[in-house]
């Protein structure tokens, strides 16, 4: 049942709303006839003969410079073999979507009808003056092999058969990092190699030009180890045989320093890995499956280091810590190819990263507070915002310094901080949320059960261990919209606060509450008569620790929503107000927005506190605040009590923490305008820091106004409002909140809920 709900939303997700994952979007004006006439004829022209002058000049007027081909034939697609090129389009949809999360590429993917290599070598060469780098995915080998190299020899931009070269520069970095940890030196260890594939041997080639010697490498395929007295082996093969020397796999075992596996799953034994050398480095590389659990790789051997393919364990070699990267940095140099020297300066940069000290962001992610270099830590984690700008430089140098880049870079401070531009260095936060959410779920309360949306996202939310769902309402409604929807309720728990079932904890979550009310005018019968009520029934449960967060509001006002949660749970230690916070996620990084939906029109002493609840709640992301407070007059041109109001405000926030970065009174415009900030204010603290990341409304209308302009017409996602200042985690969602939004504040709910349980 369950394996049919994750195909049914896995389909869903393909295809609701605009089939497929990727678009192309315009990036100039298109909206007046001029607009067009310049896009298109007669304006257009004039590009043309600058090109046809100079063919050089296209990376001038066209996204050629940004734009990579995802190519496949289908051949051997993931784990699924040759399924040809239109089941393969999903996958080479999904590449794209990796290219443009983490490295900010455009990607056309191109699934070809061809199995003939030369005849696909082609058709690939027909279309370099698209592209200004070529990506093969999952050809079968050994076609990939050929393809690849003819490619590489006869076209002038970079291509890279990721299959094969991914695994291997990932799978570098971690041995040199394990052999480091382990003492051992890479020129005297023995290694075994399982798997001869595309990516097994690239991976081999990669480890040799690093420095382990060929003759210490003992090579595996189908048929058993390649030895010199076979006459089956390709010319690929031929490189590794090792001397006639007849070992079983389990033989080989004896005394191995290293194992590399990239063949199938459990092919392993604790017994093999017994007989490793003193210190053993165990990459198990196969998927989903490894060659041997985690589990019984580290429970044979204390001293052994133990990478693997899945995220669910640490080491995860994964491809995306390297192919967005490289081609990042091909791309920005205009380099003609990808060549040895620029993967192997992409394993030195992933390996020294690894090294550098982890910021607070990915140690959010991962659900940690130390993650440092060690056995457990030997390559980066893929949600590390460090990786764009430390590989990408690292790339675009090697490709100057061995003689294939066109466009060289001189000042590398100014490329890192454009690099750090291009996807916003704080745009892992949901990502991050996500991963930390995921690590330690929590008991979350749903108080609109009665409802397909949430049902939907509380199957969700179950399915991907996010969190585990408490559904308030009456069970038959529930199931019956379950049903009609097409939503399993396996695992979660459905309380109905009206049952008789519930008489006794109705009764003693009515004895707490009047204690809390008896003199807030709150009668006896009239607790107990609330207690029916799903709001006040949940919040209960989550101040008596029967859940740990509870969502709310989709189907209700929300005064109706927040006031039990005051009422119940109460503020934080010396918080007078709450608060509410939305986050919109911008192409720059998240924008934090308060207050956007409580304090109708606080004092300036409300204000203070509301921005330093937002400034906290910000840096438990890990993310720096900086504040602009915002108002129509800008540091004293006005004199009306609105200006004069967050100006008080903003000294009042400085009394109270010297060190925040927050300015003000200032207007929205100059503060995203560094340039005219800087030239018209120059004292202010926003034109000395990084771009503001946080927005400080005067008053509700301000805040809301402003939050819904950014959704509706800005299009950026928002997740909100987060209430802010409760001693436990209640959130609200908007009326007809989406799938995703709901999902999305259980993200934030959970985390929150990890974070005042400490």
């Amino acid at each position: 049942m369950q394996e049919d709900l994750r195909r049914e939303q896995a389909l869903e997700y393909h295809a609701k709303g605009r089939p497929g994952k990727i678009e192309v979007v315009p990036t100039k004006e298109a909206k007046t006839q001029r607009d067009l006439s310049l896009a298109y004829s007669p304006g257009v022209a004039e590009p043309c003969m600058e090109i046809f002058a100079n063919p050089e000049l296209v990376y001038k007027y066209t996204a050629k410079g940004n734009l990579v081909a995802v190519i496949s034939n289908g051949t051997a697609v993931l784990g699924l073999g040759d399924i040809g090129p239109e089941a393969g389009k999903p996958v080479m949809e999904g590449k794209g979507v990796l290219f443009k999360i983490f490295a900010d590429i455009d990607v056309f993917d191109i699934e070809i009808n061809e199995k003939d290599p030369d005849k696909f070598v082609e058709i690939v060469k027909a279309l370099e003056p698209t592209f200004g780098g070529i990506n093969l995915e999952d050809i079968k080998a050994p076609e990939c092999f050929h393809i690849e190299q003819r490619l590489k020899a006869e076209m002038n931009i970079p291509v890279m058969h990721d299959d094969q070269h991914g695994t291997a520069i990932i799978s570098a970095a971690a041995l040199i990092n394990a052999l480091e940890l382990q003492e051992k030196k890479i020129g005297e260890v023995t290694m075994l190699v399982n798997g001869a594939g595309a990516a097994a041997l690239a991976c081999i080639d990669i480890y040799v030009a690093l420095g382990v010697e060929p003759k210490n490498i003992f090579v595996f395929d189908s048929k058993g180890l390649i030895h010199s007295d076979r006459t089956d082996l390709d010319d690929r093969k031929k490189r590794y045989v090792n001397g006639a020397v007849h070992k079983t796999l389990e033989e080989a075992f004896e005394g191995a320093d290293v194992f590399v596996g990239l063949s199938k799953g459990n092919v392993v034994s604790r017994e093999m890995v017994m007989k490793m050398a003193p210190r053993p480095i165990v990459f198990a590389m196969a998927n989903p499956d490894p060659e041997i659990s985690y589990e019984d790789a580290t429970g044979a051997r204390e001293d052994i280091i133990m990478a693997t393919g899945r995220s669910d364990y640490p080491n995860q070699v994964n491809n995306v810590l390297g192919f967005p990267y490289i081609f990042r940095g091909a791309l920005d140099v205009r380099a003609s190819a990808i060549n040895e020297p620029m993967k192997l300066a992409a394993v030195k940069a992933l390996a020294e990263l690894t090294r550098s000290p982890v910021p607070d962001i990915v140690n959010m992610a991962y659900n940690a507070t130390d993650i440092s270099f060690g056995k457990s830590y030997i390559i980066p984690k893929p949600l590390d915002p460090r990786l764009l700008v430390t590989v990408a430089p690292a790339v675009a140098k090697a490709a100057i310094e061995s003689g294939v880049a066109r466009k060289p870079i001189t000042d590398w401070e100014a490329y890192e901080v454009e690099l750090s531009k291009r996807l916003g260095i704080d745009n892992q936060l949901m990502r991050a949320i996500g991963s930390k959410a995921r690590k330690d779920p929590r008991r979350v309360v749903f108080a609109d059960a009665e409802n397909a949306k949430i049902l939907k996202a509380a199957q969700i939310v179950l399915d991907e261990g996010i969190a585990f769902p408490v559904l308030l309402g009456d069970p038959k409604k529930i199931a019956e919209i379950a049903e009609k929807s097409h939503i399993s309720l396996a695992g979660m728990q459905m309380i109905d606060p009206k049952s008789d079932e519930m008489e006794d904890k109705r009764q003693a979550y009515a004895e707490l509450y009047f204690k809390k009310r008896q003199r807030r005018g709150v009668n006896y019968y009239e607790a107990f008569k609330k207690m029916k009520d799903r709001n006040h029934f949940g919040c209960m449960m989550v101040e008596t620790g029967d859940a740990d967060a509870m969502i709310s509001g989709l189907t209700r006002n929300y005064p109706d929503t927040i006031r039990p949660a005051i009422q119940i749970i109460g503020t934080e230690e010396g918080v007078q107000k709450i608060a509410g916070m939305y986050i919109m996620l911008t192409k720059q990084g998240p924008l934090f927005l308060a207050d956007t939906s409580v304090n109708f029109n606080p004092s300036a002493e409300q204000i203070a506190d509301i921005t330093l609840l937002v400034a906290k709640e910000v840096r438990s992301f890990g993310i720096t605040p900086r504040i602009a407070m915002l108002s129509y007059s800008n540091f004293g041109s006005s004199e009306t009590p609105e200006a004069i109001l967050m100006r008080e405000a903003r000294l009042k926030v400085k009394q109270k923490n010297p060190s925040l970065i927050v300015d003000g009174e200032i207007q929205g415009i100059l503060a995203f305008n560094k340039e005219t900030l800087r030239d018209n204010y120059p004292f202010s603290e926003l034109a000395q820091s990084g771009d503001v990341n946080t927005l400080i409304f005067p008053n509700l209308s301000a805040g809301n106004i402003a939050y819904n302009l950014l959704q509706e017409v800005g299009g950026f996602d928002s997740i909100g409002p987060i209430l802010l200042g409760l001693k436990k985690p209640v959130h609200v969602l908007q009326l007809g909140s989406s799938v995703r939004n709901i999902i999305n504040m259980v993200l934030i709910a959970v985390v929150d809920a990890q974070m005042k349980s400490k």
